[in-house]
């Protein structure tokens, strides 16, 4: 996730002569449709500020849909998710529900610096976010809405926000890809720390310091064990003159390869890889199930806007990211743990209920700053 000279999500900013590279390039656009709709619109329904903060939820039509509904309205969504990962869904999402879904894409933690910057005047209904951190930062701000009971109780609690302002649909975990030709499964240390100063590792390893899903990673682990720790073991990896990639998927190319032998990457990426490959490849995902940080699950999720015009349909469009076709979607075609429960994983994953990750809030990863501030003083940015 692309991180810009400036940030200012939830109260926090950088000067701008630091300089942080793209993780994943996706242009922030004007809020465009899903799909090219038939014909004139109807025109929009509209909620007003005073529409009570919770509201009962119209159940999602079921994946059976053949007719697409009449449009009853428009729907704006602020996605830091791309639109090839989930352009699709919201394409499907708006036909059997006949809304009219206009979707701004872009960064998460820029559009979420937009939400705060629009202020009432935003035309934001729902917020999409990569990370919880920039969903956490939202809420402190007071931002978003609370959200009905019985849409938060879908999702388990460790990926809802406590405060019921958003809630997690996907859930995507840090594990240790390895090439299962040069490395044995134990010979990975048993925590993500004991890899730092170990000269087995030594010109072995990969990470990506400027990548997004690594920088919430070093937030956790600032929240779960103190920055000196974090500084330690980022300095210790960087000793270990570990190769630098630009994001996940080149890590776990090269693992795949050889040319590395480890790298700290997200779960999906590997899946994607066999999936695209169509055979078994020489790499294995390692999964820290002993509360380790290096086992940190984070989530994307969404969040209703409070000044949104139309919370109603905003949570028809959250219902059905959280039913169980929407659900499944996110396990079959982008290999990320669904959330809802009762809809299993990918088979080749372990099941969500095994991790057993480090227990944090994830709205406490908001403190980007202090990630990148911290990666900048140890020479990684």
């Amino acid at each position: 996730m692309r991180r810009r000279d400036l940030l200012r999500l939830g109260g926090f900013g950088l000067a701008a002569g630091m300089t942080v590279l793209a993780a994943c390039t996706s242009g922030s656009q004007r809020a465009t449709p899903t799909s090219a709709p038939a014909g004139s619109l109807p025109t929009p329904t509209a909620g007003t500020e005073n529409t009570p903060a919770t509201m009962p939820l119209t159940p999602a039509p079921s994946s059976g849909t053949s007719t697409p509904a009449t449009r009853t309205g428009t729907v704006t969504v602020y996605s830091g998710r791309s639109k090839s990962l989930i352009g699709p869904l919201l394409d499907r999402i708006g036909q059997e529900l006949g809304l009219d879904v206009r979707v701004r894409y872009g960064d998460t933690a820029e559009l979420a610096t937009a939400i705060l910057e629009e202020g009432e005047r935003s035309p934001a209904d729902l917020f999409f976010g990569q990370d919880a951190g920039a969903l956490g930062a939202l809420a402190k701000e007071g931002r978003l809405m609370q959200l009905p009971s019985e849409l938060l109780e879908r999702v388990p609690e460790p990926y809802r926000s406590p405060q019921g302002v958003w809630i997690g649909v996907s859930g995507r975990v840090r594990t240790v890809v390895y090439n299962t030709e040069r490395v044995r499964p134990e010979e990975i240390p048993d925590s993500i720390l004991d890899f730092a100063g170990n000269e087995r590792w030594r010109a072995r390893l990969g990470w990506a310091p400027t990548n997004g899903s690594f920088q919430a990673f070093v937030t956790a682990l600032r929240r779960l064990r103190g920055e000196d720790t974090a500084r330690a073991w980022l300095e210790g990896i960087k000793a270990l003159d570990p190769r630098v990639f630009p994001n996940n998927s080149s890590i776990v190319q090269a693992t795949i390869k050889g040319e590395i032998e480890a790298g700290f990457v997200n779960h999906y990426y590997l899946m994607r890889e066999r999936a695209q490959a169509g055979q078994p490849l020489p790499a294995e995902n390692y999964f820290y199930t002993n509360g380790d940080p290096g086992g940190l699950v984070n989530v994307a999720g969404i969040g209703i806007l409070a000044s949104s015009r139309a919370p109603d349909l905003a949570l028809q469009l959250a219902d059905y990211l959280l039913s169980e076709p929407a659900q499944r979607y996110f396990s079959e075609q982008t290999f990320e743990y669904p959330l809802l429960k009762g809809v299993p994983a990918h088979p080749d994953l372990p099941p969500l209920e095994q991790l057993n990750p480090p227990a944090i809030d994830l709205s406490d990863l908001d403190d980007l700053r202090g990630t990148l501030a911290l990666l900048q003083e140890v020479g990684l940015l």
